[in-house]
């Protein structure tokens, strides 16, 4: 029986079928009859797939505000080489056509003397908008905020507010949102849609407008700003300079992909790689944002080896003990990489500072005593019916017990104190928090089968 899905599924291919069809007869008709029917996500993945001869045949089919929707679905490091490879006026003009903080970030990727070519070419009054929003650090308020937003007077009557809405709502990314300024251009209320068109036509805007207006300040993190909305729920939310003048707006959709970005970027961290989600580098390139990390650990792996060193005595005198090291050493590097994703996630939500710094860790410690206990028993019985020796079992176990508990602490602890000094947590990464547990645990381990050799020969 044939699914909705796969209906959908076979309907899809035979219009890509028909779409490579009209490129190879060189049909625009057949060509844009198909290609625009699609939506613009589907546009962009058909797009990004073509060769570089048929884009450029593509580019003399659509227009302008055509491709813009087909850009704006790309990612952000496939836009750079699309762009490029056009016309620079025909670029120019697809700049004007997108929506001010879109074009921002795109030109963002680019080299400056690209940028510099693409203002010339572009629409004034847009290329200036672009250059105010291009001097905001990344990852800020302002450089994702956008400029295309609804604004109104405070003096304003409600029939002047919705002509004057009815107006510049082409241009706007979002109208459900109307804000309202005072004479100094400053952010005092705002009204929603449902407000405006409910209201009478002679009522002020002052009367109506809700004047606790949450905001944020141009040089606001993006991480901060995307809690903030996501707490509130915000479609939209102003963002003002120091003395409350309304700069731009941030919308949703920019949050959702701040949102991405953050996760990808925390991700990549907690790997132990710089960025991750690039696909397109090369083998050596890829290797060189490894490395760093990898020879890190490379040093913290020989300080390992070098204890374990310190304890050939002991591994001479009992080789049954080196049996249990990658156990234990494994034990405890995942124990603390569990500790450290929930502290780190914890931070990211909130939920880790509305508990508090004390409260957590102390949570984290009972959580590693009651696992350690219960792993250190099992592992007693384990090496009892297996290995018939108790008090090797007794030490494998107690070591596993208190290495689990160091481990859940140094998990918790650390992302918490790099939280404090205002340290991105997610620097903790899985790599260096296991090696660093697996250094602590050889250490338990082999201490106390030295302290208890006695019963082990």
């Amino acid at each position: 029986m044939e699914t909705p899905q796969n209906h959908r599924s076979i309907e899809y291919e035979k219009i890509i079928e028909k779409i490579y069809t009209a490129l190879e007869k060189d049909s625009i008709d057949q060509f844009r009859s198909e290609f625009l029917e699609l939506h613009p996500y589907d546009q962009a993945n058909i797009f990004i797939n073509l060769d570089q001869e048929v884009r450029l045949q593509i580019y003399t089919y659509l227009s302008p505000d055509e491709m813009s929707e087909v850009i704006e679905n790309f990612e952000l490091d496939e836009v750079g080489a699309i762009i490029t490879e056009m016309d620079p006026r025909f670029a120019a003009q697809i700049f004007d056509e997108l929506s001010t903080d879109d074009a921002v970030d795109i030109m963002n990727t680019l080299e400056r003397d690209q940028i510099a070519s693409y203002l010339t070419l572009m629409n004034r009054e847009e290329a200036r908008e672009i250059k105010n929003l291009l001097h905001y650090e990344e990852r800020t308020a302002g450089s994702i905020m956008t400029t295309e937003y609804v604004v109104v007077n405070h003096n304003m009557t409600i029939k002047q507010a919705m002509v004057h809405l009815r107006e510049k709502a082409p241009n706007a990314e979002t109208i459900y949102y109307v804000f309202v300024t005072d004479d100094q251009k400053r952010l005092v209320g705002v009204i929603s849609l449902r407000d405006l068109i409910i209201s009478e036509e002679d009522w002020i805007v002052s009367d109506i407008m809700s004047e606790r207006v949450v905001y944020a300040s141009a040089g606001d993190d993006q991480e901060s700003i995307a809690k903030l909305m996501r707490d509130y729920d915000f479609l939209a939310l102003p963002v003002v300079d120091f003395k409350k003048h309304l700069l731009g707006i941030i919308t949703v959709d920019d949050i959702l992909d701040v949102m991405d970005e953050e996760a990808s970027d925390d991700y990549s961290k907690l790997a132990g790689v710089a960025d991750l989600d690039k696909n397109d580098l090369s083998a050596m390139d890829a290797a060189k944002k490894r490395l760093p990390w990898l020879i890190i650990l490379l040093f913290l792996g020989m300080l390992t080896a070098t204890l374990i060193g310190q304890f050939e005595g002991t591994l001479q005198k009992a080789a049954i003990l080196g049996a249990f090291i990658p156990l234990i050493a494994g034990m405890a590097g995942n124990t603390g990489t569990q500790a450290l994703a929930v502290t780190v996630r914890g931070i990211a939500t909130g939920d880790a500072m509305n508990e508090g710094f004390i409260k957590r860790l102390k949570r984290e410690s009972l959580t590693g005593l009651i696992t350690g206990v219960i792993c250190g028993i099992v592992i007693v019985l384990i090496i009892i019916v297996w290995k018939n020796a108790l008090y090797l079992g007794l030490v494998v176990g107690f070591s596993i017990m208190i290495s689990l508990i160091v481990a859940t602490i140094a998990g918790a602890f650390l992302p918490l104190l790099m939280h404090k000094l205002n340290i991105d947590p997610a620097v903790a990464s899985g790599p260096f928090i296991t090696t660093i547990n697996d250094l602590i645990s050889v250490l338990i381990y082999f201490g106390t089968a030295t302290m208890f050799m006695e019963y082990l020969v």
